[in-house]
């Protein structure tokens, strides 16, 4: 189920992005270690690619919690 913000699989594998990483907001993912990387991981640089990415992965997790309610509502019928 590709999207805007999932990466191919060819762009993962040039940044070097871990199989566990590699999700719906696998395309955030790349600019913010590249962010990280030129500014040695300081922890107060990249904070909008950070905000964005951690964003992504939240609305990510609602939208599976929803789906998982929707599936136990569905069983319990």
């Amino acid at each position: 189920m590709p999207s805007s913000l999932t990466a191919s699989q060819e762009e993962l594998k040039a940044a070097k992005v871990p199989l566990a990483w590699r999700d719906q907001c696998s395309a955030l993912l790349i600019p913010l270690n590249t962010c990280r990387r030129e500014n040695y991981y300081l922890p107060w640089t990249c904070e909008n690619e950070r905000h964005g990415y951690e964003k992504c992965q939240y609305d990510d997790m609602m939208r599976r919690m929803k789906k998982m309610s929707k599936l136990e509502l569905q069983q319990a019928e």
